[in-house]
């Protein structure tokens, strides 16, 4: 067959450990072959990022903020152990969230539904996207432990040299511990339209929940933000395309969840979103079947899977044993970037392309065929346990037959 042309580049992000060699594989089985794959490359493998001083992930980010569309690979957050196993120079962020803060993005975390791997929740039939805000709360908080009896004060000091605002926290009349949290109207409007604009995409509905009758100004602001921008940028849209906005406390949120057929997406505050994230992707059945898509305000996007560099695996490779490493998600990443790249070029070729690579992926798991993981929570009777290599080479096999 005559190979798929793109028309503009797409921004591919190389990573590390044993998500680099499935990358490699998923490239030489099933898109070289089939399409002429137009891709700007950047290796943000842990090596070149120390390399480059981290310059090569900055570039990245600039190339998928300039092509609009970008995939990557799972990347290594270096630790303590990792600055002696790689020789790094400094304890390098991590790319994810050096790429969010460029794109002010917003991270989309949605699990794949086959058939034989049922959710734990029976009345789960859809998948339930998972919209994470990655700014603020807990995750940049200021916090004390208290030493003694005393009080605790909130002190705003205008930079404008208006009188100072003061609001008491606590009186402690012994030890104790206190915290501050924060956030920014600028990054919660960011956050909102990035869930907006996903919804309007992919055309579900839209949740978001806080608490906001226990704290009345902080997540209040949450919720008249979102408001105010549904209201005023969005309800005619959003009627236009026959998709709702619903808001609601956090606590009837996860009450609805459970008895909700799926199909939907759930905003949630940082801490919220962390959690509420791995508890779906757990009951819906393994972090390895779940993409995660990066959006920002203005309609970046850059795909990727959900889960780490599958370390372990990794070193099985280096030794030369066999490895059975799901990269379903990883797969999912590159057809969800190749639809979206089609869609914006007007590719339809490319975007049916992206289809089929999705239904060979998930038909090889239907009829048996998969990776180890998967056949210890499947219920389809005596599945073929593959290797990495086998499962992507059972998936070509299928695509090849479709196309």
């Amino acid at each position: 067959m005559e190979k798929i042309r793109m028309q503009t580049p797409l921004v591919e992000m190389d990573g590390d450990e044993m998500t680099r060699i499935l990358w490699q594989m998923i490239k030489d089985e099933l898109l070289l072959p089939f399409v002429e794959l137009n891709t700007e490359y950047y290796d943000l493998g842990l090596e070149r990022r120390n390399e480059t001083d981290d310059q090569i992930t900055i570039d990245s980010a600039n190339a998928a903020m300039k092509y609009g569309v970008a995939v990557k690979c799972a990347t290594i957050t270096p630790n303590a152990a990792r600055m002696t196993e790689y020789d790094l120079k400094e304890m390098w962020k991590s790319p994810n969230g050096t790429i969010r803060a460029m794109l002010d993005g917003t991270v989309f975390r949605t699990p794949i539904v086959v058939k034989g791997i049922e959710p734990c929740v029976k009345n789960w039939k859809k998948p339930i996207t998972i919209a994470r805000h990655a700014y603020g709360d807990v995750y940049k908080n200021a916090e004390m432990v208290i030493p003694g009896a005393g009080e605790v004060k909130l002190v705003y000091v205008p930079a404008d040299g208006s009188p100072e605002q003061t609001v008491s926290v606590h009186n402690f009349d012994g030890c104790g511990i206190v915290q501050g949290l924060h956030n920014l109207d600028h990054s919660i409007e960011s956050f909102a339209k990035s869930c907006f604009e996903y919804a309007l995409d992919t055309k579900q509905d839209l949740w978001f929940s806080t608490k906001d009758t226990i704290s009345k100004k902080y997540d209040h602001r949450f919720k008249d933000i979102f408001a105010d921008l549904y209201e005023n940028q969005y309800k005619a849209r959003f009627e236009e395309v026959g998709i709702t906005y619903f808001y609601t406390l956090i606590d009837d949120a996860v009450a609805r969840i459970m008895k909700a057929e799926g199909g939907f997406i759930w905003a949630c505050k940082n801490y919220d979103g962390d959690v509420m994230s791995d508890m779906v992707s757990s009951a819906f059945g393994s972090l390895a079947m779940m993409t995660s898509v990066l959006v920002s305000p203005d309609g970046k996007y850059e795909y990727e899977a959900a889960h780490g560099t599958v370390q372990r695996h990794y070193y099985k490779h280096l030794k030369g044993e066999e490895t059975s490493t799901n990269s379903v998600a990883t797969i999912f990443a590159w057809s969800g970037a190749l639809r979206k790249r089609g869609e914006l070029d007007g590719s339809k070729e490319l975007m049916d392309f992206a289809d089929k690579l999705e239904k060979a992926t998930l038909d090889t798991i239907e009829s048996g065929k998969m990776t180890k993981d998967l056949a210890l929570i499947t219920s389809i009777q005596n599945p073929e346990v593959l290797n990495s290599q086998d499962f992507i080479l059972a998936i070509r096999k299928n695509l090849e037959t479709m196309l």
